[in-house]
């Protein structure tokens, strides 16, 4: 009698490993995806500011402020443009 009813729940607790496989799986795709983007602000961080800042001082001119500010954005288009490009290569290929 034992072993029948052992037999009933091991599809129970398969269903929770399950469950936690996906949890975890998710969790680890979060991470993933929070370290590429600090990656990210690390490197436009370390290119703009190598391109903008002349010199270090106590605050900003509005000239390398604005430099930053484009070097940002062109950063983030560029980003976002590759971004798409491989989306509609991948697309393409699935179809």
């Amino acid at each position: 009698m034992a072993d029948f009813n052992s037999s009933f729940d091991m599809p129970s607790s398969s269903l929770s490993e399950n469950a936690e496989s996906a949890e975890l799986q998710r969790l680890i795709a979060v991470e993933q995806q929070k370290a590429q983007f600090q990656a990210q602000v690390h490197n436009f961080t370390d290119v703009c500011w190598d391109k903008c800042m002349e010199k270090p001082s106590s605050k900003l001119d509005s000239r390398t402020e604005t430099c930053l500010v484009s070097c940002v954005e062109r950063f983030i288009d560029t980003t976002l443009s590759i971004t798409n490009r491989f989306t509609q290569m991948v697309q393409k290929g699935a179809h």
